[in-house]
């Protein structure tokens, strides 16, 4: 992995560290911690999802069940075993890693829309296991009473502490994602994901590349997903179904596939747009289809490149 980022892609990721640190101080109410902390932990999913999709070019509809399986994971080793956090966490994170390994291992063998059902299928059954294995996971009902995250003595017990430790964590899951995209790994995934045919045929091990970014996909579900458990301390089955797979490959595709920063600009306008819609509550479902419908009409290429190349246009 190349370790040293061009100049202007430090200026860019320092400067999104400095707005991370400024924000609180301009924010009205705890309120907005909530929205942003949970903009932040969709992110992480999405970063890697980004990098499975707009670089390899395997799209995933499984991803919810990787985010379940680090919440879950580390829940239930938390409460039900007592397991301190420095274990729960690195335990979930890894246990979740190998479950991808092994479902990449098949999955990724496969091309299009069968690649797309195959994640799907993983999805729903992770999502009945969840359902159905009450006496671990709490069922229909969730699993109450997990502990708050704690960072040394530090007990991360509120919507500020919070924001600190996950927006410095997505700080620095985009230095590690924009190493690799730099890197020769990078240049591999882009070939693949153009065409894995002639990728091959230059001797790049596709099938170990798509399974790697398809593990290092799920690892940062898995973290966002234990980081979820910590903070809300209450998990369900329902907030892992298929519909929030469905959910973060909107995010990428409505940000703009195969960039980092736009994706994050997906997520944050995806996950804001439902609160915003409030006013329209009845209405809500219908007007939250009509965006997306015309966002991906109007710009196809996803939203941040899209505005920026009619900015362009007016300058011009």
């Amino acid at each position: 992995m190349n370790r040293s980022l061009p100049t202007k892609k430090w200026k860019q990721l320092l400067s999104f560290l400095a707005i991370v640190l400024l924000v609180p101080r301009v924010l009205p109410s705890d309120y907005y911690f909530l929205i942003l902390n949970i903009i932040a932990l969709n992110a992480m999913v999405v970063l890697g999802l980004n990098l499975l999709i707009g670089f390899a070019g395997q799209i995933s509809l499984g991803h919810a069940a990787f985010y379940g399986l680090g919440a879950y994971i580390s829940g239930i080793l938390a409460t039900s075993y007592q397991v301190p956090l420095s274990l729960s966490i690195p335990v979930a994170v890894i246990a979740t890693a190998f479950i991808a390994f092994l479902v990449g291992i098949p999955t990724l063998k496969l091309e299009g829309h069968y690649l797309v059902m195959a994640t799907l299928g993983f999805n729903i059954i992770i999502s009945i296991i969840l359902v159905q294995w009450d006496s671990m996971t709490g069922g229909p009902s969730g699993l109450a009473g997990i502990p708050h995250l704690k960072l040394f003595s530090v007990v991360i017990d509120t919507d500020r502490k919070f924001y600190y430790l996950v927006w410095i964590l997505v700080g620095i899951f985009f230095w590690l994602s924009l190493n690799l995209i730099d890197s020769r790994t990078g240049r591999a995934l882009r070939a693949i994901g153009e065409d894995p045919v002639s990728a091959c045929a230059l001797g790049i091990p596709v099938e170990k590349y798509k399974v790697r970014v398809f593990v290092l996909s799920a690892v940062y579900a898995a973290i966002a997903g234990s980081l979820y458990a910590h903070y809300v301390t209450f998990i369900s089955p329902k907030s892992f179904d298929f519909f929030y797979s469905i959910e973060v490959v909107t995010m990428v595709v409505v940000g703009g596939i195969g960039s980092l920063w736009s994706g994050l600009v997906g997520t944050a306008v995806l996950t804001t747009l439902p609160e915003i819609l409030e006013i329209v509550k009845e209405y809500n479902v219908l007007v939250y289809g009509a965006v997306l419908m015309l966002v991906l009409v109007f710009f196809p290429e996803g939203l941040f490149p899209g505005i920026k190349a009619l900015w362009k246009r007016r300058k011009n």
